[in-house]
């Protein structure tokens, strides 16, 4: 299918939905309807959400650099995030894999792009892909250690990685009536180029974090279950999300032992995926500079994939998303896309609904260099202001909301 006919296919797909259709099909029948007096407990759970905590909770993140895979400053994260999640109440794991990748061939020497880059059509570095005209960056991720000029960073990020076992934590909000069923949330904790990985991830695995905190509050209950997860080695090529699927996906919906009415695996309802969640401050200038200010018109980029074998329903998710980004967050709106690329969700695509939330679109717009941050040691935690944080935070209180419906969550006295 050509991308015309393909772009009228989705289009058509969007109008023949009602708003109650799609409500029905993303929600299920346990949860209230949008206008209903019962879903006033979403918006209370939602105002739990602070930006003052989200920020404490990055911050804390960057203590341990750019948290690069197979190294201690990785390993001590992961800690790190167990304790958090601990300290909420939520009953945490650590799912165990090996990352042993084969060895590289040699590198060839190529010659670096212009810088600008003038753009006319498509750029496509990989599935997806930008579909601007004007002004484009090269984004080339640093691999250079010197770059960082701050000595003690640069300190803390000196241990190189190397292979073998890896962990990654999760907890998991077990659903009172419905614990066989559940919403995956998730967020790569890893990071590269030498900065603090404040914004890939430290932006999201915060997210995860907040919603794991509001949503395993003690008087909080929900029908269905809830898996926070903090994903290893994403930037390796998602090895983390990949090895979960392939381990886990097998057992979805298996109550182990029979009748005890636990179910290690609950049947994947959807997957959503938060990466990078803050910088929009527009496309390059003509001379190749970017704006130091969020752009009027940012927003918060909601992307299910249109190759994925559940393409309907990951659309029908990605829609009820963007609708309770206008019922809950309080400054950014929500935009919805359908190349979804190069996060931990597309291992997921293919096995349930998977969604991801970002800053911007993966291939339109980072794919193209609107974000001077991306994989470079400036990607720490002072070069962010409070709009970059508040961008972040209607994120939040968009998974949040829509998630709490999702699983029919309420506030129990």
């Amino acid at each position: 299918m050509n991308r015309p006919t393909l772009l009228l296919a989705i289009g058509s797909l969007i109008l023949s939905c009602s708003a109650p259709a799609l409500g029905q099909q993303a929600v299920g029948s346990s949860s209230p309807a949008p206008n209903d007096p019962a879903a006033v407990p979403v918006r209370a759970l939602v105002g739990r959400l602070d930006l003052e905590k989200y920020k404490a909770t990055i911050k804390g993140l960057t203590q341990f650099g750019d948290r690069r895979q197979g190294t201690d400053r990785n390993r001590a994260a992961v800690d790190w995030i167990e304790a958090q999640l601990k300290s909420y109440g939520c009953a945490t794991e650590r799912f165990r894999y090996v990352y042993d990748p084969p060895s590289p061939p040699p590198q060839q020497p190529r010659p670096a792009p212009p810088n600008p880059v003038i753009a006319s059509g498509e750029i496509r570095p990989g599935q997806g892909g930008s579909r601007l005209r004007g002004v484009t960056r090269p984004t080339t991720p640093n691999t250079d250690p010197e770059a960082q000029p701050d000595g003690k960073l640069r300190e803390l990020n000196s241990q190189p990685t190397a292979p073998g076992p890896r962990e990654q934590v999760y907890c998991t909000k077990i659903g009172a009536t419905r614990p066989d069923e559940m919403y995956i949330v998730g967020a790569h904790m890893d990071g590269r180029g030498f900065g603090e990985a404040a914004n890939d991830n430290g932006s999201g695995t915060a997210l995860v974090l907040e919603l794991a905190r509001i949503l395993n509050s003690p008087d909080v209950q929900t029908e269905r279950s809830i898996r926070f997860a903090l994903w290893n080695n994403e930037e390796t090529g998602l090895n983390g999300a990949r090895a979960y699927v392939e381990q886990r996906a097998e057992l979805q919906g298996r109550e182990d032992p029979p009748g005890s009415g636990r179910y290690p695996e609950p049947k994947w309802l959807g997957m959503i995926q938060h990466d990078m969640m803050m910088w929009d401050h527009g496309m390059p200038r003509a001379d190749g500079t970017l704006s130091p200010q969020q752009r009027p018109e940012a927003d918060v980029n909601i992307e299910f994939q249109s190759t994925s074998r559940f393409v309907d329903q990951a659309m029908t998710l990605a829609f009820f998303f963007r609708d309770a980004n206008e019922k809950y967050a309080t400054d950014y709106p929500a935009a919805v896309g359908h190349h979804m690329t190069n996060t931990d969700s597309t291992p997921f695509m293919n096995f349930a609904p998977a969604i991801s939330l970002r800053e911007n679109e993966r291939g339109m717009h980072t794919g193209a260099g609107w974000n001077p941050t991306w994989h470079q040691p400036i990607d720490v935690f002072a070069t962010f202001s409070d709009k970059d944080f508040l961008l972040g935070l209607n994120a939040a209180q968009t998974t949040a909301g829509a998630v709490a419906l999702l699983t029919g969550a309420r506030i129990v006295k």
